[in-house]
């Protein structure tokens, strides 16, 4: 089946878009390309002399002569341009986009369903957060390296692999970059992982769909799943398949087998009801897990109640 439209990412750092409007339009069609680093020139009516230079070209709220002048002349120019809601007008279309800098994802329906597009932007924003764009960046500064090291393109690929799904994607998820940077530093220099990662995440009253979307993604990676007797089949049915579950009480021996499994090498949750951040139980867990030296982050969950 054949793309309706080709999709491309430019680079506007520096360089020059018209924008040929005024209002709101005009303004929040400007936002976004300023933030990619162009230059942006808005005129509330077309002289075609303003194409001078210009990477792209946008109407917005103008008067429907210029609108139709603009169109006409950026595409005998060769500089592309977009006319808002008017696709007989355009050589490119804007789609809906999710920044989590450096990733950029973009949504388009060519067309056909704006609206569908900013719907399926939103449960990409909920599904992807700002985390991935700083666990980016933190490769990006490794970048050279591994390449002098690694010249191996597969080589590299599953370290890097390895990193993203890994223990240093755990900690740079949990805000702790610098440790996740030592992660990419053991890996350049071929040693084995430091250990595991305890995630105390709170599965809120018991109903599946009451546990955050942050919950759930760890559910869905942890190597194993600690929990306590209370613990609803249905959250545990998130759980991967393979994933080892193991029931505990809350009481001083937890802690000591949550140090255990991070220190094998194992991504472990641990399921607490309600919010783990109103738990003594978890407060004791954490505590050993810092005594130990281990990896560990509190997931808040739905309180009980």
């Amino acid at each position: 089946m054949a793309m309706r439209n080709f999709p491309i990412f430019l680079d506007l750092g520096g360089r020059q878009v018209l924008v040929v409007g005024g209002g709101e339009l005009a303004a929040r069609k400007s936002e976004p390309l300023r933030r990619a680093g162009a230059t942006v020139v808005v005129k509330p009516r077309f002289d075609p002399a303003d194409l001078a230079g210009c990477a792209l070209a946008v109407g917005a709220g103008a008067a429907e002569a210029d609108l139709l002048a603009l169109s006409a002349a950026a595409q005998a120019a060769g500089v592309p341009v977009n006319v808002v809601d008017r696709p007989e007008l355009c050589s490119f279309i804007t789609p809906a986009i999710v920044d989590r800098d450096p990733i950029t994802v973009a949504i388009s329906s060519g067309g056909a369903a704006p609206v569908l597009a900013r719907l399926i932007r939103a449960r990409i924003e909920a599904a992807v957060p700002p985390a991935f764009g700083r666990l980016a960046a933190l490769a990006d500064s490794f970048k050279a390296e591994f390449r002098r090291r690694l010249p191996d393109i597969a080589a590299r690929r599953r370290v890097l692999e390895g990193l993203f799904t890994g223990r240093a994607a755990d900690l740079v998820f949990a805000g702790r970059e610098q440790e996740a940077g030592a992660e990419f530093a053991r890996a350049l220099a071929g040693d084995t992982p430091a250990g595991g990662i305890v995630f105390l995440v709170g599965a809120g009253p018991g109903a599946a769909d009451l546990l955050t979307l942050r919950g759930q993604r760890l559910l869905g990676e942890a190597d194993v799943i600690v929990h306590d007797t209370m613990t609803s089949a249905a959250v545990l049915d998130l759980a991967r398949r393979d994933a080892e579950r193991e029931t505990i009480g809350a009481d001083d021996a937890a802690g000591v087998r949550l140090v255990e499994l991070a220190r094998a090498g194992k991504r472990v949750v641990r399921l607490h009801q309600g919010d783990p951040r109103h738990s003594a139980a978890a407060r004791a867990e954490a505590a050993a897990l810092a005594e130990a030296g281990v990896a560990w982050e509190t997931v808040p969950g739905v309180a009980e109640g």
